[in-house]
């Protein structure tokens, strides 16, 4: 199918139906993204207030045979929400529909549009006593909308799950312009194809999401936050199903930290104030929630003392105050700015078993080695399999200076990641970064049924062309 230019004259159909209001000057921020490795072409740049504008604007562009891109907070970091070749899109951004339709709290459901901010969301549920546990480092800038198109995870996925798990119902814009009215506040509902769970997680590329039917939770009557050496991987892991032994489903966040994380943070970020005079070559976040009256404090100095005598462990702070806890989070939250202060040659998101994660660690550094004197810096959030796997320049280098050997080095990730059953997209989707890796990786039989789905419900081929699947 061929598409068409956003150009003047589709301009002027949009101010036909919808008024000037709608259309805004397309900003430099509209065509970037986060990592700099797409530059995005815009034609026309459109703020809806209301899904049924979104409506008009789908029907719009779909009889012109326009290209249309959905938009965010424009922090994806896969290039889902830039589109650098074909015609000029229009790019249909969510940024005034933000508001927060209801809150049911004796249900535990929160309904917000697709353009409020993530942060936004979490103080809403907040004032009713309720707490949205979805949280990552964009937290105050990105949108649930762009949450729940890219499926994303963050620290508390070992506890509460991904995006798709904290979401009962959706109102979307379907590529025909059509509605679909499922803001579903019900925990069951066996009627037919999932609809929500298809379009979770497909990028724009089988509608625009408006409105979400979100799952909120009780708040936890005490936290508490670690941050604990361990000798090694398998040590995390052992002292993982140790925490869950003694705690159940009180632990919410468990990320591993790896020293060379650490070593970024002291030169490029000093102000940031470490735990340890020494920095460890592994070390484990684990913050707890607990309800009830036992205290958190004392039930992580508990587990210290149980994982200590099965040495798992070497060292721990605990933190004692909200300031104390502020100060470890800080250490962890901080390192993805470190790392982009410091310039990865390679950044890969991906997951394994949980098991498997020491092997992979060992034969990683053996295949990075083989390319080069690379640094390597592995954190992230071991309770779910979700490694943050990026690869340096050596010390005094720039990344440019390894262009060339970006593409080799993640492939020889990637590959590995395969050999192990594992993702090369954990948490951060599939956009235009990793469609050839979805074609190398995925089953045969899955990216068929993907193609067959896209063409059923997008016969055009105007919803985010190029994204998730190659055009």
């Amino acid at each position: 199918m061929t598409l068409n230019p956003a150009d003047e004259t589709f301009a002027q159909s949009l101010r036909d139906t919808l008024g000037d209001g709608v259309l805004r000057v397309p900003e430099p921020r509209y065509a970037e993204e986060p990592r700099r490795r797409f530059s995005g072409q815009v034609g026309l740049v459109a703020a809806p207030r209301q899904t049924e504008d979104v409506a008009a604007l789908i029907r719009l562009a779909s009889a012109a045979s326009v290209p249309v891109v959905p938009y965010g907070g424009g922090t994806g970091l896969v290039g889902g929400q830039v589109m650098p070749d074909g015609p000029a899109p229009l790019l249909i951004s969510l940024e005034r529909m933000t508001a927060i339709r209801a809150v049911y709290p004796t249900e535990n459901i929160l309904i917000a549009e697709a353009g409020a901010v993530l942060a936004d969301i979490q103080a809403a549920a907040r004032q009713a006593n309720r707490l949205f546990p979805l949280s990552l480092a964009a937290e105050g800038s990105c949108r649930i909308g762009g949450n729940l198109a890219t499926n994303a995870g963050g620290v508390n996925v070992l506890r509460y799950g991904n995006a798709r798990d904290l979401c009962l119902g959706l109102e979307a814009v379907l590529p025909n312009g059509e509605i679909w009215h499922g803001l579903s506040r019900l925990r069951k509902d066996n009627t037919g194809y999932d609809l929500r769970n298809l379009l979770i997680g497909s990028e724009g590329t089988l509608g625009i999401i408006t409105a979400a039917s979100l799952k909120l939770s009780p708040c936890p009557a005490g936290v508490g936050t670690a941050i604990v050496q361990v000798p090694s991987p398998e040590a995390a892991i052992d002292l993982l199903a140790l925490a869950r032994d003694q705690l159940g489903d009180g632990v919410s966040t468990f990320e591993l930290i790896h020293r060379q994380g650490l070593h970024f943070l002291s030169e490029v970020l000093p102000d940031i104030r470490q735990p340890f005079a020494s920095p460890p070559e592994w070390s484990v976040l684990i913050e707890i929630g607990l309800f009830g009256d036992t205290a958190p404090q004392e039930a992580l100095e508990t587990l210290y003392s149980a994982a200590e005598a099965r040495g798992l462990v070497r060292d721990a702070v605990i933190a004692q105050s909200e300031a104390q806890r502020a100060d470890l989070w800080a250490v962890r939250e901080r390192i993805p700015e470190a790392n982009r202060l410091i310039g990865s040659v390679s950044s890969h998101d991906i997951s394994v078993p949980i098991s498997e994660i020491p092997a992979f660690i060992r034969q990683g550094a053996e295949v990075v080695a083989m390319l080069g004197p690379f640094r390597i810096n592995c954190f992230g959030h071991l309770g779910d399999g979700n490694l943050h796997y990026n690869v340096f320049p050596p010390a005094g280098r720039s990344r440019s200076d390894f262009d060339v050997q970006r593409a080799p080095i993640k492939r020889a990730i990637h590959d590995l990641v395969h050999k192990f059953g594992g993702s090369v997209s954990a948490e951060h989707g599939i956009g235009r970064l990793k469609t050839d890796d979805l074609e190398r990786y995925a089953d045969p039989a899955k990216l068929a049924a993907m193609r067959a789905i896209k063409s059923a419900l997008d016969p055009k081929g105007i919803m985010n062309p190029g994204a998730v699947l190659s055009v």
